[in-house]
């Protein structure tokens, strides 16, 4: 007999280390977009050696922090506005990474450490929120000791866009402007002067993966944006995608 559970379609041979955890885990705690392929996808270009300070920046439910705690051996900060972060903690215990992870709330524009606190940024699904400002960047970079390195892999585009395709019209949400592609990133982290930007593209089939972990969502009964469905179906990668920069702090 053909086992037809949805989930085993998010076991994808791309991403071997997120095939390894739960899916119904990912399902019962994402708030997006499948979190560990996004994270998986910034580690083959954003190298975190072993014993690294971490700050997961815009954590959610912590998922990306515990994966880069249990598969990388580095300390993380789960850095959230809106989790509580009792709710991660123990999230956190029962993956048994309480010694090196440590949640914490705050806003992205008023963080509680000092310059050169950590050896990288990291910033799944989230960065877009808050760091498309001139002065956003800069700021994030004190954070990092000279060398160090950020990484976003967030929702995107091919080319910035002008007038909507007809397509995309009845379906855009005014927060999708937030969107940008490799390009215009790029420019912006060089303007800042404080980083170079080591790698900058849009996540090969990313598109194709979105709609599947929306299509998946919606078999198992998770709550999903119809227009969000729609949009991703109906561009099928013409325009939208995940942007995935990375850049590292100047001396």
């Amino acid at each position: 007999m053909t086992n037809t559970n949805p989930l085993n379609r998010l076991a994808l041979e791309r991403y071997p280390r997120s095939a390894r955890y739960d899916p119904a885990w990912i399902l019962e705690n994402q708030m997006g977009p499948n979190p560990l392929w996004l994270v998986e996808a910034l580690t083959e270009v954003m190298p975190v050696p072993t014993g690294w300070r971490v700050l997961d920046l815009g954590a959610g439910t912590a998922l990306t922090s515990i994966f880069l705690a249990k598969e990388f051996g580095v300390s993380v900060v789960a850095v959230d506005l809106w989790i509580d972060p009792s709710e991660n903690q123990r999230r956190i215990h029962a993956a048994g990474v309480d010694q090196d992870l440590l949640p914490i709330r705050a806003e992205a524009h008023d963080l509680p450490f000092g310059h050169e606190s950590f050896d990288a940024i990291v910033s799944v699904d989230a960065y877009h929120y808050f760091g498309t400002g001139e002065l956003d960047l800069p700021r994030f970079a004190d954070l990092l000791r000279p060398g160090g390195r950020i990484g976003i892999v967030v929702p995107g585009l091919v080319a910035e866009l002008g007038a909507l395709p007809s397509h995309l019209v009845d379906v855009w949400d005014p927060a999708c402007w937030t969107f940008h592609s490799p390009d215009w990133w790029r420019r912006l982290w060089e303007r800042s002067g404080r980083l170079h930007v080591d790698h900058a593209d849009l996540l090969r089939d990313g598109w194709k993966e979105w709609l599947l972990w929306l299509d998946v969502c919606q078999e198992m009964g998770v709550e999903t944006d119809p227009n969000e469905v729609r949009m991703v179906r109906d561009d099928a990668g013409r325009n939208l995608g995940f942007t995935r920069i990375v850049a590292s702090r100047r001396s």
